[in-house]
């Protein structure tokens, strides 16, 4: 009987073992939450030395820094103590299955003055420097804007040596006129005027000090916030190693200085190689004829000279330096993404697209005013936010199919509610069509896309000769130079209602831009969340009520 006892004693203990490895892995599977809590309101900021009514979030001009790792639950609630309607939109989280949070006007209602809204966002699957901002009324010429930083989690590898610290950088340009006034010159028909200076983290000429240690090496997240104008970034007597861009691990190239177009991020890695002295940081405006510069100070511990001598000058009309920078930016073949599998399940590359989606942008004149276009259509703000209309099936806030996959080769541009339709689970070729003289900048919510190729002229089939269909960076942002065009593949992975923008915000709050409804027929929560229960509900949605799939 005693080896009969033995093996129930055995087998007691196994099934002790895995009863209490299950509860532990029960206890553990779920992904962290972090919880913020925000408080918009107006200060008095002075960013050119001239007293303005700023944005603030926490009475902090630029707002909070936003620190999360891969998969972090980010529940971020917002109180509007604004007079007017407020947003927040997060550029470059892709929310997975959950164009609800995404904080534009196409998916959300605003946040009544004295409201609040809580948005829960998921970081699935990213890495990263990215960057909020408000996404209503030209409030991001008045602030609310910070940067998100998404860290890789312990087990996975980072293809450098912990950098000695990490530093956000926000850069981009500022406009002395409040942003009620520059709300009414675009709504009477005018431009954005040239702007009055740059910033680096709300403050302008040498207004902030960064220390470092002699001998170390130094992260900096560069994002370009501004509204209207490409920069350049560089250190003086520095050389900038890139490591990162909007999620994407890259060819460790060395830059003596970085082009960040508008919506864009960076990383660069910046080793403390000089002597012991000040030095200047730059960031100066890029294919403007008039030249705005802005700096701010690298401090070396321990350094008692300031400072000094001219600032180191930048590119400046220069297209084809900029170009040949952005042909170099090559993905990291060899390095972890946000998973144990480096680069996902499928190679870009491979695969044939589906179809092919040519924007192409315009600056027409409607009824008399300033408009912006995107295939001759400028979008036209409906009276409820698309993605709640299509939700509620309401009829006659917008229609699919409202704007051509193709330019319509004509000059009669026309308002309309802008909505593209496409399947889940296509791969598409979207090109960027450029006839005007200046750099535009595009951005599309909920997705990272490759960028597969640039050339000037008019793009045709025979263009594709030209693109890296090997490592190319997927990111969420891409510039598109003058008379020229960028292509990009993207695989319609994440179902919902996103929106397809300029980043010079005059040009999108003029219709330069549309949405992409991502379409299943299926109702399940594998391949989209429902509504959220406390989504706001306004225009012809007000009163309704959601229902569960």
């Amino acid at each position: 009987m005693r080896p009969c006892k033995c093996k129930c004693n055995v087998l007691s203990a196994l099934i002790l073992l895995v009863t209490f490895l299950f509860i532990a892995s029960s206890v553990h599977c779920e992904d962290p939450y972090r919880y913020l809590t925000w408080k918009v309101t107006y200060g008095d900021i002075y960013p050119l030395g001239v007293k303005q009514q700023g944005i603030l979030i926490n009475g902090q001009f630029p707002g909070p820094q936003i620190d999360a790792v891969t998969n972090d639950n980010l529940i971020i609630n917002v109180y509007n103590y604004l007079r007017e309607p407020f947003l927040i939109s997060w550029n470059g989280l892709q929310h997975r299955r959950n164009s609800w949070q995404d904080g534009v006007y196409g998916t959300n209602c605003p946040i009544p003055p004295g409201r609040n809204l809580t948005y829960a966002i998921q970081v699935k699957d990213q890495i990263g420097s990215y960057f909020y901002f408000p996404s209503l009324g030209m409030h991001k010429a008045a602030g609310a804007f910070g940067g998100i930083r998404i860290w890789s989690r312990p087990q996975i590898p980072v293809p450098f040596p912990s950098p000695a610290g990490d530093i956000t950088i926000l850069a981009g340009d500022w406009f002395k006129l409040d942003h009620r006034r520059l709300r009414r010159l675009l709504e009477n028909g005018h431009n954005l005027p040239f702007p009055d200076g740059l910033l680096i983290n709300g403050r302008g000429w040498n207004g902030n000090t960064f220390t470092v240690d002699q001998g170390k090496t130094y992260r900096f997240r560069i994002s370009n916030v501004g509204l209207t104008t490409s920069i350049n970034f560089r250190i003086q007597g520095h050389s900038l190693k890139l490591v990162e861009v909007e999620g994407s691990h890259t060819l460790q190239n060395t830059y003596s200085s970085l082009d960040v177009h508008l919506g864009q991020s960076y990383s660069v890695l910046v080793t403390a190689d000089q002597p012991v002295k000040d030095y200047y940081m730059v960031v100066s405006t890029r294919f403007t004829r008039r030249i705005l510069t802005t700096t701010s100070v690298l401090h070396y511990s321990y350094s008692k000279t300031g400072v000094s001598g001219p600032v180191p000058p930048g590119p400046t009309l220069d297209i084809a330096s900029s170009v040949y920078q952005a042909r170099t930016i090559r993905w990291n073949l060899t390095a972890s993404g946000p998973r144990p599998n480096p680069q996902g399940s499928y190679h870009y590359g491979l695969i044939k697209p589906s179809r092919t989606i040519m924007l192409a942008n315009s600056a027409p004149y409607i009824n008399g005013k300033q408009r912006y276009a995107v295939n001759g259509v400028s979008y036209n703000e409906p009276d409820t936010p698309l993605k709640l209309a299509d939700y509620f099936n309401i009829p006659g806030v917008f229609y699919v199919g409202s704007i051509p996959t193709y330019p319509n080769g004509g000059n009669n541009a026309y308002l309309q509610t802008s909505v593209m339709g496409a399947n889940f689970h296509e791969l598409v070729e979207i090109v960027f069509q450029n006839w005007e003289d200046s750099v535009q900048s595009w951005h599309i919510d909920g997705y990272s896309f490759f960028v597969v190729g640039y050339g000037s002229g008019q793009w045709t089939a025979d263009s594709r000769v030209q693109y890296n269909l090997r490592d190319t960076v997927a990111r969420c942002t891409t510039q598109v130079y003058p008379r020229s065009w960028t292509a990009i593949y993207m695989a319609l992975d994440n179902v919902g209602m996103w929106n397809i923008r300029s980043e010079n915000w005059g040009r999108q709050y003029l219709g330069q831009q549309l949405y992409l409804r991502v379409y299943t027929p299926s109702k399940s929560w594998r391949d989209e969340y429902p509504v959220p229960k406390n989504a706001l509900l306004c225009g012809r949605a007000s009163g309704r009520r959601t229902r569960p799939f």
